[in-house]
């Protein structure tokens, strides 16, 4: 019975799905409509400005709902955790999770020494962060370390004391939000930087903006004071990790997990060191003691902040964008979501709290996340895993490596950077592919080798920034034309069948307008016009001034003309002023008589001959004053590129109407946005001249209405004031 009445519930609901189906397929989405300019279409769907909400209000809001909500979206691993398939992941996520401590072990204590860290804290930063990751984390794959690029922005300025590590070696991380994957790509630069700076050891009195000449110089002038043991032993230790990892990549599909060489070569290396005694007989430096247990948690130092703001705001970018894009990739490639505002959370947490217990700052490992991903790993309980693995090496197993000779370390970082220089041969790809990308690559290389990597980074936001300006000036321009038999209209250039409707042009723009390139957008509009517009409206107002001219001169001649014939009538009444008084002023009332009929006569022929005047064509015209007419009436602006308007676009879309009405061309626009439109609203660019009836919804419903209406809109004035 309760499988029948389950099953009820399910028929209606598969009855009703099956029922709408069928009534969409009846619909007939194909219909004859008419012609919408925007004032149709408001008054058509009824369109109002969208209401506002006000964000803050649902903030102050408090409720236990919320509250729980609030928690679930901070703290992932609640949601995740309680629906964690055991008998499906369990077993992948616990071989991943010793695979990648398997690597972050010798990694953690190379980078350590690489940043003139105690080796302790490299194991102290592959435990802390990563578990709290673990906890606030939403990507399932990526592996949170110090990946290649972090260990320069922390590395030394002057060798560590006896009494512990350096206070401004232990830099900050401040969550910074940035959208940047193209970063990520940008830190293989500092494979060089890191190269050199591996090779400098122990390091001397550098300058935190030591760049690569300057480190490969130092190179060069200490080789003589090179040990041959320690030179021996890293050389053996790279062409083993090399060996290795070239037997991982032939080997891939075989083996269940790759063979963990970095391991390997640091237990036979600490097994060969004790049993050689190498630190006393070739003077190879060893690890030393690292003590056992955890730190306790130390309160940062106030002063510090103005000293490491710097470097902790380009920690934060780099350490951010090789986190997103690595954990992005692999969402799309397991089908889940990333946030991304969880992540710069997260990974703020991570390094906050790492911070306090001594870590150095940490992001996303790519070598680590490909491992984690290839040998199982579902989620990041692998990351638990690995991370309670170093805490056992913490507490119990730390004094093995005593022997650990450092120029193992330093073969294992500088092997590791193979894939960073390997990143160099994106140049050809990006030289077929985009070559703006490569712009940018060639000027963050180069910045980054010269000037060092903060000031290379800065270099790189900056010129990206340039560019995205630069490129937004050169948008591509097209005339549109008529696909056959289609409402679709491409561009001319590109579309061998699409041809111009005659008598209209349509012009498009591939880029929003705005105040760094509407001039462009006007220049690049009368040119592909095929007419002259400014010279036209030039010639024109220089004609029109000719014409006032004329008049004005005609005017001031018949002026003339009329007190010349006054002043004759006034000379023949003075001969006869030697008549008598009598016959004077018998005559005076005759000749008054008549002067008032004459000057009667004279006014009503001037207001004839100017009512003829007034009745007479408008010579105004480019053909009555002879200049060459468009080939076209109408102008259709395509406006869908543009998602947001500003002054400067409005005013040059105003002088745009005036411009192509002076040269008798009416100009409509089509296919905006509704927020565009609230824009032009708001920015009172509708008037008594440019009204709604001149923006269409659609680019074909504008040229309708233009082949319909030749001449500009009957209800609407001819021209505009020009801004």
């Amino acid at each position: 019975m309760g499988l029948a009445d389950a099953s009820g519930p399910r028929d209606t609901q598969a009855l009703l799905s099956a029922t709408q189906a069928m009534e969409l397929r009846r619909r007939d989405y194909h219909m004859e409509r008419p012609l919408l300019n925007q004032e149709h279409l408001e008054e058509l769907g009824r369109w109002g400005s969208a209401p506002r909400t006000h964000q803050w209000r649902t903030w102050l809001q408090c409720s236990r709902a919320q509250a729980y909500a609030l928690l679930l979206q901070h703290l992932p691993v609640l949601v995740w955790l309680p629906r964690y398939p055991v008998r499906d992941w369990l077993l992948g996520d616990l071989l991943s999770g010793l695979s990648v401590a398997i690597m972050q072990l010798p990694q953690g204590l190379a980078y350590a020494l690489l940043a003139g860290l105690p080796p302790v804290f490299g194991l102290y930063s592959s435990f802390y962060p990563v578990f709290i990751y673990f906890l606030f984390g939403t990507s399932r794959h990526i592996s949170v370390a110090t990946p290649g690029p972090l260990p320069l922005l922390t590395a030394p300025g002057r060798p560590t004391g006896g009494a512990g590590p350096d206070p401004l070696r232990l830099r900050g991380h401040l969550p910074v939000r940035t959208s940047c994957p193209r970063l990520y790509h940008s830190c293989s630069c500092a494979g060089l930087r890191l190269t050199a700076q591996v090779c400098v050891w122990p390091p001397s009195e550098q300058p935190l903006w030591a760049t690569v000449p300057h480190l490969l110089l130092e190179v060069c002038w200490k080789l003589p004071q090179s040990k041959v043991g320690t030179v021996v032993t890293a050389a053996v230790a790279g062409v083993v990790l090399v060996v290795v990892k070239l037997l991982n990549d032939k080997l891939q599909q075989q083996l269940p997990m790759p063979i963990p060489g970095e391991l390997l070569t640091l237990i036979g290396a600490t097994g060969i060191s004790y049993g050689m005694g190498l630190k006393h007989r070739f003077e190879v430096d060893v690890v030393g003691n690292i003590p056992a247990g955890l730190v306790p948690p130390v309160a940062p130092n106030t002063k510090l902040f103005s000293k490491l703001v710097g470097s902790a705001f380009t920690i934060a970018v780099v350490g951010f964008a090789i986190a997103i894009s690595l954990g992005k990739i692999f969402a799309l490639r397991h089908g889940y979501r990333v946030d991304s505002n969880q992540e710069l959370v997260a990974l703020g947490l991570s390094n906050l709290i790492g911070g306090i217990f001594q870590c150095f700052p940490v992001s996303c490992s790519m070598s680590r996340s490909l491992v984690q991903e290839s040998t199982g790993g579902n989620s990041q309980v692998a990351g638990a895993i690995s991370s309670l693995f170093i805490l056992l090496i913490i507490v119990k197993l730390g004094k093995l490596f005593h022997d650990l000779p450092k120029a193992v370390l330093a073969a294992i970082i500088i092997v590791n950077l193979k894939g960073m220089l390997r990143q160099l041969s994106d140049m050809r790809s990006l030289w077929k592919a985009n070559r703006a990308d490569l712009l940018i690559w060639l000027v963050t290389f180069t910045a980054t080798i010269l000037l060092n990597l903060d000031l290379g980074l800065v270099v790189a936001v900056i010129f990206s920034l340039l560019l995205v300006v630069v490129r937004t000036q050169m948008p591509h321009y097209s005339v549109l034309g008529q696909v056959p038999d289609t409402d679709i209209y491409r561009d001319v250039a590109e579309y061998s069948e699409a041809k111009e409707v005659p008598g209209v042009k349509v012009f498009r723009s591939s880029a929003t307008v705005y105040f760094a390139n509407a001039e462009f957008y006007s220049d690049a509009l009368k040119q592909r016009c095929g007419v002259d517009v400014d010279f036209l409206i030039s010639q024109k107002k220089k004609l029109l001034k000719k014409q006032e001219q004329l008049k004005l001169k005609q005017l001031q001649k018949e002026e003339k003309l009329q007190k010349q014939a006054a002043s004759s009538k006034g000379a023949s009444v003075s001969i006869n002023v030697n008549t008598s008084l009598e016959d004077m002023r018998s005559n005076n009332v005759e000749d008054c008589k008549m002067m008032q009929v004459s000057s009667g006569d004279k006014m009503e022929d001037a207001t004839a001959n100017g009512q003829e005047d007034s009745k007479a064509p408008d010579g105004s015209t480019l053909k009555a004053l002879g200049l060459p007419q468009p080939d076209f009436h109408s102008l259709i602006l395509d406006l869908g590129a543009l998602s947001f308007v500003d002054t400067v676009c409005l005013k040059s879309l105003k002088n745009i109407f005036h411009d192509f009405r002076e040269i008798e061309v009416e100009v409509y626009m089509a296919a905006c946005h509704s927020p565009v439109v609230s824009q032009l609203e708001a920015g009172h660019f509708f008037d008594a001249s440019i009204t709604k009836k001149h923006l269409f919804a659609s680019v074909h419903d504008a040229v309708t209405f233009a082949l319909q209406h030749p001449r500009p809109v009957p209800d609407s004035p001819v021209s505009v004031t020009r801004l």
